[in-house]
């Protein structure tokens, strides 16, 4: 039997976590979960799925979130198919949540997640070889276009170098220590 996934409000989903009916299960990477959480919630990141079981209290209603509602929304057809029980998706995940006035544990020295890292560095870039194409030399403008070439290939392969090399970086080494 598939489940089918039913959208809960903020408010609903504090509602059964605080009366215990319930389990919230984060589907985003370790690096955003580290960075903002909702207290209690347990971390089973999307990417690790296919290598790892999901182990929840089959007998508790589970409820999935992620930053914005896009990802478990998406994989709904994945989530369900997990849960022997009810399953639920916290609506518009945990910025509804935030949104709400609900609480949060934050850690503002986690550094930022990988893929804004990636986004900020290839953006910055793009600029830089824009504007030294347009004041310097016309070279410059294959810096923008290697960047783009590198985004493509990450999107089409799911593989992406920068986010590697990011990855090494020591303000992103600190909690493998």
């Amino acid at each position: 039997m598939t489940a089918v996934l039913h959208k809960l409000s903020p408010a609903q989903v504090r509602d059964r976590l605080d009366s215990g009916q319930a389990v919230l299960v984060d589907i985003r990477e370790a690096d955003e979960f580290a960075r903002v959480h909702i207290k209690g919630a347990q971390l089973q990141p999307l990417s690790q799925w296919e290598k790892a079981h999901l182990t929840i209290d089959p007998a508790a209603d589970v409820i999935f979130t992620c930053r914005s509602g896009m990802r478990t929304g998406g994989a709904c057809d994945r989530l369900a198919a997990r849960v022997l029980g009810h399953a639920y998706v916290l609506d518009g995940g945990i910025n509804a949540w935030q949104s709400a006035g609900l609480p949060v544990e934050t850690d503002a020295d986690a550094p930022l997640e990988i893929m804004r890292q990636v986004q900020i560095a290839a953006g910055l870039l793009v600029l830089v070889g824009a504007l030294l194409g347009f004041t310097v030399s016309t070279a410059w403008f294959s810096m923008a276009a290697f960047v783009g070439a590198g985004l493509t290939f990450a999107g089409l392969s799911g593989f992406c170098g920068m986010a590697k090399l990011l990855m090494l970086m020591p303000w992103n080494r600190q909690g493998a220590a």
